[in-house]
């Protein structure tokens, strides 16, 4: 029944920005926080940002300054703003979804997951 699918994901140059969209169906998060991941090839996942239902937000030290998370409850959407992108931030991007945590910064923390938009940020 839920569905998370993202979307906006390409090849940018490096010091460009791509913007990440996350549409959830089959229930409505507006109440629960909501994440960002990213995993490269060979690696886990990395945690990148959450914003939580009051919009408080937290980021990944190595994205906290360039990455703005935001979220539409009416559409169901989280987003992700990326900007001065970096070569190393080349990965699969992944949404989740948090059903108890208030502000949760670990992958086990997330319940419902996403199926990634590739990222590749070129030198």
């Amino acid at each position: 029944q839920v569905q998370l699918v993202e979307s906006g994901g390409g090849l940018v140059q490096a010091g460009g920005s791509l913007r990440l969209s996350c549409v959830a169906s089959g229930r409505s998060f507006s109440t629960n926080a909501m994440g960002w991941f990213r995993r490269a090839p060979g690696k886990e996942r990395e945690f990148v940002g959450t914003i939580n239902w009051k919009d408080i937000t937290y980021y990944a030290d190595s994205v906290k300054g360039r990455f703005t998370i935001s979220r539409d409850n009416a559409k169901n959407t989280v987003y992700l703003q990326m900007n001065s992108l970096k070569p190393e931030d080349t990965a699969v991007y992944y949404c989740a979804v948090s059903l108890n945590y208030y502000l949760p910064r670990s992958a086990n923390e997330y319940d419902y997951w996403g199926q990634g938009t590739q990222v590749t940020v070129s030198s």
